[in-house]
């Protein structure tokens, strides 16, 4: 049967002589000039004919490509794994730029392509799909669908090759970090996340298609492809330089960034992102301290005759310091606590952020030569005149410290408490300097609030109210529903494990007072928070009321600025808009050019931010102090020529010249 098949083969191309052809002026295709190859003539006389006969591919191949550019991210996966070079990624500016995505997408070139679905089996948004019927191939992206919209929108599409959960070349579930269990974490302030081994680092990495939209997305553009590549090659040398490459403090954002780089990750389209902030704190804390120190000891920048200060050694202080020392300036950074570190020391749970991690980073800051100058507060010891008369530059980064009240009866007793005034206290018990009994908490307790800091202080409440009961009772609510909250997802889960209950989508009308004891506090339901214009408006329904029980009440609804260290002279010239100081996109203020503001001040609470505004306003204090050389050296140049004109011409031509 075989062999008389094989004759007559032949013959099934018959049945296409009677069928009418269908053709398209070359000029439509190859001429470059011609931007549309398919003009708007050419799709009204063909499309009647497409639709009714659309061209379809023989069964034994695949299919031809299509691209669904609205769900297509420009990541390049396909054009790498393509192993006949066929798919090249082209840059298109009318793809409208945003996180997560690239201005690009990729082009077939079918005299290359093998039909292998490799490229589709690898897509990780699942836009770039197969498809049976087709009209013609083309290199230009405008019609990488070998049917054009017009033609095929709202018609049925014959699929071609269609990936599957074995073809799948992603490997799109995370590798779980393990954490300590509830009732174990709850006992003490430990780190509750235990970390990857090198086995599961490497399984994660193995996961990462190297695509760098995380890089484009993360404020400080950290070299994210390149270190999980060198975890996964297990080359942690490697790894560790490209880490200190863009961000000098990994050890902190390996545990408290906001990882912008996940949420625009191409896995994380189709599947859980990279466990990118993980990786980081692999790398960090499995690096030997002989490593550490070789990489800590390599020489800066040849040292600039130049001192700038830096104000507030929180995440924007601690980066600027760290870039302006590494371009060779002397740098004294001012903190006015005991211990550099800002939020990240004295807001920040210790098992959310321990103190030999933030050691770590600031100890290598440290070492490059930044000098940090402790129990100095600004305004009283040294003042702003001092900075600006004794520095060159100056930068201000002093944060958020200064706790926001509410405006409802009883918020002013004793018991009510601001998340800044009881953190702290927290933090100085983890480290020992202060006792328990020194802290004032009670066996009930409600936080009002719905961001990470509220979780931390419901969550550190719970844990000290285990060490001082044996038994924790503590409350949260917020304006915000369960869904909206803008706490971390992983802070709502953790923090409902360990025993806090939800009171979400209320707000505090009235602290309950009785024998001028705190006994809980009044809520209505909130119907909405923000007005029409998105401004901050909640609204209420009080007829839906309730009381929830507590006999302390911790108000985390934000945090303010203290300003009271800058003297009226300069407050005079700079501009505070909604709590912020405006400056340029440097962190520049105008009016002050020798003043230079970053992190809260200038942009609000953000780790990663923050060490992004460090770097921006040094590379500004960088140009600024440039030109202001420049000009000194101008300057001091005719300075010499007028000083060798004096000396060298007679009294009565130096009168008539006016020259004293």
């Amino acid at each position: 049967m075989k062999k008389v098949y094989s004759i007559f083969a032949p013959m099934r191309l018959f049945k296409y002589v009677f069928k009418k052809p269908v053709t398209i002026p070359t000029k439509h295709i190859f001429t470059k000039k011609n931007a549309d190859y398919l003009n708007k003539n050419s799709i009204i006389k063909l499309k009647s004919r497409l639709l009714s006969e659309p061209r379809e591919g023989a069964d034994n191949i695949r299919g031809f490509h299509t691209n669904d550019w609205k769900e297509c991210i420009g990541c390049g996966t396909c054009a790498d794994i393509c192993p006949t070079e066929a798919i090249r990624m082209v840059e298109r500016l009318d793809v409208e730029e945003k996180d997560g995505s690239f201005q690009q997408r990729p082009v077939i070139d079918y005299g290359r392509c093998c039909f292998c679905a490799l490229c589709v089996d690898t897509c990780t948004t699942g836009s770039l799909k197969m498809s049976k019927e087709y009209i013609y191939s083309s290199d230009n992206p405008d019609q990488f669908l070998l049917m054009p919209e017009e033609l095929w929108q709202g018609q049925v599409v014959k699929d071609g090759y269609v990936r599957d959960e074995t073809s799948d070349l992603l490997d799109l579930k995370r590798v779980e970090m393990e954490l300590v269990e509830p009732e174990e974490r709850k006992q003490s302030f430990i780190e509750i996340v235990r970390g990857y081994s090198k086995e599961f680092a490497r399984q994660e990495a193995a996961r990462c298609v190297e695509c760098g939209v995380c890089t484009a997305s993360c404020p400080v553009h950290m070299h994210i492809p390149a270190y999980i590549k060198a975890i996964w090659e297990d080359d942690i040398e490697g790894a560790l330089r490209q880490v200190y490459e863009t961000n000098p403090l990994p050890g902190v954002c390996g545990r408290l960034c906001t990882h912008n780089c996940e949420t625009s990750c191409s896995i994380a389209v189709r599947g859980d992102a990279i466990a990118i902030r993980w990786l980081k704190r692999y790398i960090i804390d499995s690096a030997p301290n002989d490593l550490y120190e070789k990489i800590l000891m390599e020489p800066v920048s040849e040292v600039i005759d130049a001192k700038v200060a830096v104000v507030g050694s929180g995440p924007s202080g601690l980066g600027a310091a760290y870039y302006l020392r590494v371009m060779g300036y002397k740098v004294d950074l001012y903190e006015e606590k005991p211990l550099a570190g800002g939020m990240m020391r004295y807001g920040i749970p210790s098992y959310r952020m321990p103190d030999e991690a933030l050691n770590k980073d600031i100890d290598f800051i440290s070492s490059i030569g930044v000098k940090i100058i402790t129990n100095t507060p600004i305004g009283k010891k040294v003042t702003m005149e001092k900075l600006e008369k004794d520095y060159d530059a100056v930068f201000l980064g002093t944060g958020f410290f200064k706790p926001r009240g509410l405006n409802i009866p009883g918020a002013d007793h004793a018991d009510v408490i601001g998340a800044m005034t009881f953190l702290p206290q927290a933090r100085d018990y983890e480290r020992g300097v202060l006792k328990l009994e020194d802290i004032n908490v009670a066996k009930t307790a409600v936080v009002i609030g719905g961001g990470d800091v509220a979780f931390d202080v419901a969550r550190s409440l719970t844990r000290l109210q285990m060490l001082k009961y044996g038994e924790s009772h503590v409350k949260l609510t917020s304006l915000e529903n369960q869904d909206e909250l803008p706490a971390d997802d992983e802070e709502l889960f953790e923090g409902g494990e360990e025993g806090i209950e939800f009171f979400c989508g209320n707000g505090p009308q009235e602290i309950m007072i009785q024998n001028d004891k705190v006994t809980g506090v009044r809520l209505w339901k909130c119907l909405c928070v923000f007005d029409e214009q998105g401004k901050f408006d909640p609204k209420f329904d009080k007829e839906c009321q309730q009381i929830i029980d507590g006999e302390q009440i911790y108000l985390a609804v934000g945090q303010a600025p203290d300003y009271s260290y800058i003297p009226e002279s300069l407050q005079d010239k700079i501009e505070i808009v909604r709590g912020k100081i405006k400056a340029d996109e440097f962190g520049q203020v105008s009016g002050l050019d020798w003043l230079f503001v970053g992190g809260d001040v200038l942009r609000g609470p953000d780790l990663i931010s923050g060490v992004a505004d460090g770097h921006r306003a040094a590379q500004a204090i960088d140009n600024f102090l440039y030109k202001n050389a420049k000009k000194k050296e101008v300057s001091d140049h005719f300075a010499k020529m007028r000083q060798a004109a004096k000396e060298s011409t007679p009294e009565l031509t130096r009168k008539q010249r006016g020259l004293k």
